[in-house]
């Protein structure tokens, strides 16, 4: 693979994209340049003549140049390291075989295209907190499930029920939780939640709060993240005014979870 890059006036952008596009060009990004001009670059297989195309193209300044070939799948992978969170857990992914440390138990991830690896402050602090409030037998509601990883902590920690649920058909399917579906807590019948889960944005949370309290048994608990310190004190408001008394906040850097209660 190769690509050309061009520069021309913004007036002959459209009819010089074309005839790219005609000469077997597989992608062209734009930028402008300053003034009236446009950089144009056009990328083409191997199977395409540069020297050809760079004397069809020459009145543009078009000059070849490789395109390299990148493995993001594994870069990506190989960026994904094993690593122990809080006291109980361990976080492998699933192309690892990195043996469970002792007293851990094992949670197996394979984000795809869902959020969820277990790296980013906000799942840590969850996982951190489900270790602390999580009793045998309670029915737990995740709702924003993403790649499935609180629901999966939360079963091997002795959940009796897990519910999961996330707007993101993708994220449903990745949970491979038997309770999950396509949609939010409103689906969700009053009072019969013990532990509501929710790593989500600070304005979902604010937007779904009566909804995740409202499912909430008495006594029961909600622990919520993926919003940092400065948006801490919206959030808190946001579950006060719904019934809830918030009773720790937990911190990791600058991103910040609230246990709350009924």
């Amino acid at each position: 693979m190769f690509s050309l890059y061009l520069e021309c006036r913004q007036q002959e952008r459209e009819r010089l994209i074309a005839e790219l596009w005609e000469s077997g060009s597989t992608g062209i990004t734009e930028s402008d340049l300053p003034g009236e001009g446009c950089r144009l670059r056009a990328f083409f297989d191997g199977n395409c003549d540069a020297a050809a195309l760079a004397r069809a193209f020459a009145p543009w300044g078009a000059r070849p140049e490789p395109v390299e070939t990148h493995d993001w799948i594994a870069e990506a992978r190989s960026k994904l390291e094993p690593m122990c969170v809080g006291a109980r857990f361990f976080l492998a992914p699933e192309w690892r075989d990195d043996p469970t440390p002792a007293g851990r138990v094992r949670i197996v991830v394979n984000p795809g295209m869902a959020f969820g690896t277990g790296a980013h402050e906000s799942t840590q602090l969850c996982l951190e907190a489900i270790e602390q409030m999580l009793r045998p037998a309670m029915t737990v509601l995740d709702v924003g499930a993403g790649s499935g990883i609180l629901s999966a902590a939360a079963q091997l920690l002795g959940a009796g029920r897990v519910i999961a649920c996330d707007i993101d058909r993708v994220a449903v399917e990745l949970a491979r939780q038997p309770l999950s579906f396509v949609g939010t807590a409103d689906a969700i019948r009053g009072r019969c939640i013990d532990l509501v889960l929710a790593n989500i944005s600070p304005e979902a949370i604010v937007m779904l709060a009566p909804q995740l309290i409202r499912v909430l048994r008495a006594g029961g608990a909600a622990i919520v993240s993926g919003f940092e310190l400065g948006e801490a004190d919206a959030v808190q408001t946001a579950l006060e005014q719904c019934g809830a008394l918030a009773k720790s906040t937990l911190t990791k850097g600058n991103w910040c979870a609230i246990v709350a209660s009924v």
